[in-house]
């Protein structure tokens, strides 16, 4: 029998992809105001977190790039906008610091810390989003990185021997990696049957979805790691308590937001080189 903590952990994982996939598929917009209000909810949950650790944060600067972030993303014009917009938050996020005097320089650094992660991820899946490489690249992002995290669990269960980061995660084993980085091959294969299958996601040969899935998840498992060093590092398991069973949306998007803009490089090298 299922305890009542695996239940929730099922049903409200179940609800949240059901709740992505409609706003992903549903349109361009949604799919950019659903990974906006993500990243201004994991924003909230970084400033939550540090505050609570005496830890001062601007969140108004962080949902404001944000934002900046998505009305570039929906114009097109990142590469002009990105360094003016990096630029500007960095220069309004030093002169609330000054203007602020008590503890403004550490809320200045700290601030900065967040503009760069997980602000500018999700600045760069925003970005991903509007692009029209944008379903390959979640396809092969989520699905690598869903069933490396699954693969990596129960392998690491059953075989794991070696700590991959004892001092970060000490449940992950170097075996469990093993297992989610050869599970990620049989989802390049699964990928490239998908798009013989299906047009609207092929384009990519065997070798490309094989590599980038691989790649995709290794970085996702990186992902994973460089939040859990962040939590390590403030004492905390979880970033919030927001979906039972799972912690925080930050918790849930920390694997992806490595993965996602790893796949669409590897995409783009793809498409250069063919």
């Amino acid at each position: 029998m299922l305890n009542t903590e695996m239940k929730n952990r099922i049903f409200f994982g179940t609800l949240m992809i059901a709740i992505m996939l409609m706003l992903v598929f549903l349109s361009p917009l949604t799919r950019l105001l659903g990974f906006l209000a993500v990243g201004i909810a994991c924003a909230w949950e970084y400033r939550t977190r540090l505050g609570e650790k005496d830890i001062p944060v601007a969140l108004w600067i962080l949902v404001l790039f944000d934002v900046a972030a998505a009305v570039l993303a929906w114009t097109h014009q990142v590469l002009i906008g990105w360094p003016v917009l990096l630029g500007a938050s960095v220069m309004v996020t030093m002169a609330y610091g000054v203007y602020e005097k008590s503890r403004g320089g550490v809320a200045a650094v700290y601030t900065i810390a967040g503009i760069l992660y997980p602000g500018f991820l999700f600045a760069l899946v925003m970005y991903i989003s509007q692009t029209s490489w944008w379903l390959h690249t979640l396809m092969l992002a989520c699905l690598s990185t869903w069933v490396c995290d699954s693969a990596a669990m129960l392998g690491g269960r059953r075989f794991g021997k070696h700590k991959l980061a004892a001092t970060v995660s000490p449940n992950k084993t170097v075996e469990g990696a093993l297992w989610g980085a050869a599970s990620s091959l049989a989802v390049g294969v699964i990928c490239w049957l998908l798009g013989k299958w299906f047009p609207a996601v092929g384009g990519m040969n065997l070798a490309g979805c094989v590599v980038t899935c691989l790649v995709a998840s290794t970085m996702g498992q990186l992902g994973d790691l460089a939040e859990s060093l962040l939590k390590r590092m403030l004492g905390v398991k979880d970033f919030s308590n927001l979906i039972p069973g799972h912690g925080g949306l930050f918790d849930r998007a920390d694997s992806l937001l490595f993965s996602i803009p790893t796949a669409y490089l590897c995409i783009a090298v793809y498409a250069a080189l063919i």
